[in-house]
């Protein structure tokens, strides 16, 4: 019997410090928190996603030995997620500041720690297989420690799929990197931001439309719109963007959806959804996720199950927009 496809993570985990504040200061000056949390973030958030929509999920990245690296390790543990190695000894991992404002809208000052010493000898723990779906984040790729991430890609199986976020770090990747990834990307996920730094244009679905080229043959690529849903473009439909719409919701707090989104996008794939149903079920999750405090509130399977039911369909067409 052939084993289950798994999630195989590259990407980073870092413990979030987050503040609620009415809004950003102005430069020098001080402002004071309605709330604080100290959670594990980062690509924790589309690992606990992805595994709370039931697919089996592995940490190839690293964390550290410290207080930080305590709070990555319990959090990777009580979400069943495998971790493929131990803590790096002497480093800390990495933490984030973010600031949560009252529109809802979040800001992030980030350190990195051992989580940016992923070498080639880590990635070879994992022995992946054809049916695994492998997840690159442009927060490793931003890393130089992280340099061994593209000829490793290079050498996994054909059959096997990589995810690409290229994150809000976009901008600072080395361009002949990015490419070296996006050239063995299936499933190229960015939100507009992202995708117009890429492609030059405001247009999610135009970006969509422009990025399709990038990746390997036969793969798709999804921008994020926030409210809006999201638009996703492939070979199979022309490289004609088609938009796959959201969902109008209660927004309480948008930390962490887009690696909700992410992170539901993969389990719905490794069940078999094309990647129309896959978008419309990570709309669907992702729009549940705003409606709580705190980055890691992926929903699970039957909230979104329930929550497709009430909405119309599951075939990523149709349904509410926002």
């Amino acid at each position: 019997m052939a084993e289950p496809p798994r999630l195989i993570f590259t990407g980073n985990v870092i413990v979030d410090v987050v503040l609620t504040i009415d809004r950003l200061p102005e430069a020098g000056s001080d402002t004071l928190a309605s709330s604080s949390r100290l959670t594990a973030g980062g690509g924790f958030n589309t690992m606990a996603a992805a595994r709370r929509d039931g697919l089996p999920v592995t940490f190839l990245g690293r964390y550290g030995q410290g207080p930080f690296g305590a709070i990555v390790h319990a959090a990777l543990g009580a979400e069943g997620i495998e971790a493929a190695q131990p803590a790096l000894p002497d480093l800390d991992s990495g933490y984030c500041v973010v600031l949560v404002d009252g529109a809802a809208e979040r800001t992030f000052v980030t350190w990195v720690g051992a989580e940016g010493r992923l070498g080639r000898g880590d990635l070879d723990l994992a022995e992946v297989r054809p049916g695994d779906i492998v997840y690159v984040s442009g927060y490793s790729l931003a890393h130089p420690a992280n340099a061994a991430i593209p000829g490793w890609l290079r050498e996994l199986p054909p059959a096997a799929r990589v995810i690409t976020d290229p994150s809000p770090l976009v901008a600072t990747l080395d361009p002949a990197t990015l490419a070296e990834v996006m050239g063995r990307t299936d499933v190229f996920s960015a939100n507009a931001r992202e995708a117009r730094h890429l492609t030059g244009t405001g247009e999610p679905g135009d970006a969509a439309a422009r990025l399709v080229g990038s990746i390997r043959p036969g793969g798709f690529v999804v921008v994020r719109d926030g409210p809006n849903g999201c638009w996703l473009a492939c070979d199979n439909l022309g490289r004609l963007p088609v938009h796959v719409p959201g969902f109008t919701v209660s927004v309480v707090d948008t930390t962490g959806a887009g690696d909700t989104h992410c992170g539901v996008l993969a389990a719905a794939l490794a069940r078999g959804l094309t990647p129309l149903e896959a978008a419309r079920r990570a709309n669907a999750a992702a729009a549940l996720a705003v409606t709580r405090p705190g980055p890691a509130t992926a929903p699970p399977a039957a909230a979104i199950d329930a929550f497709l039911r009430d909405t119309g369909g599951t075939d990523g067409t149709d349904g509410p927009g926002a």
